[in-house]
């Protein structure tokens, strides 16, 4: 197997030897392993293949001494072909919430939701994906 250096703040190292120990994985390699399974895997749903798609994608950051908001701003332009609506909101006393109506295809969608999540700063990334014809729903 080859070996590979991932630099992450302490706080999230901890997080995972914990979860890896309350879990039963055998270290934090194995929780890295299949968390990256999951996330490559997320978007390659053979039902959502060849529709027409809606997304709502909710992303939460801290606004203070960061320029997220602005590189929000940068990528609802970018992919303007595909976010049908965007909605900006203030959660509490240092936080702001961005939600993002998407409607595109798989291709798209999947690289708009990678490029929030490679972007600096965000707190937390969240979405859903169907398509908007319904013709094959997913359970």
């Amino acid at each position: 197997m080859t070996v590979v250096s991932v630099s992450m703040p302490e706080e999230l190292v901890e997080r995972i030897d914990a979860f890896a120990e309350e879990h039963g994985y055998t270290g934090r390699s194995e929780v890295i392993r299949e968390a990256s399974r999951n996330l490559m895997g997320e978007f390659d749903d053979p039902r959502l293949e060849d529709h027409e798609l809606m997304a709502v994608v909710t992303v939460l950051f801290d606004y203070h001494g960061t320029t997220v908001e602005e590189r929000m701003i940068g990528l609802r332009h970018e992919y303007e072909g595909v976010v049908s609506s965007n909605v900006h909101s203030h959660v509490g006393d240092h936080h702001c919430m961005e939600l993002f109506v998407l409607e595109g295809c798989l291709e798209e969608i999947s690289a708009f939701v990678g490029r929030i999540r490679a972007t600096n700063d965000i707190l937390s990334v969240d979405y859903s994906v169907r398509p908007v014809d319904e013709i094959d729903p997913i359970t």
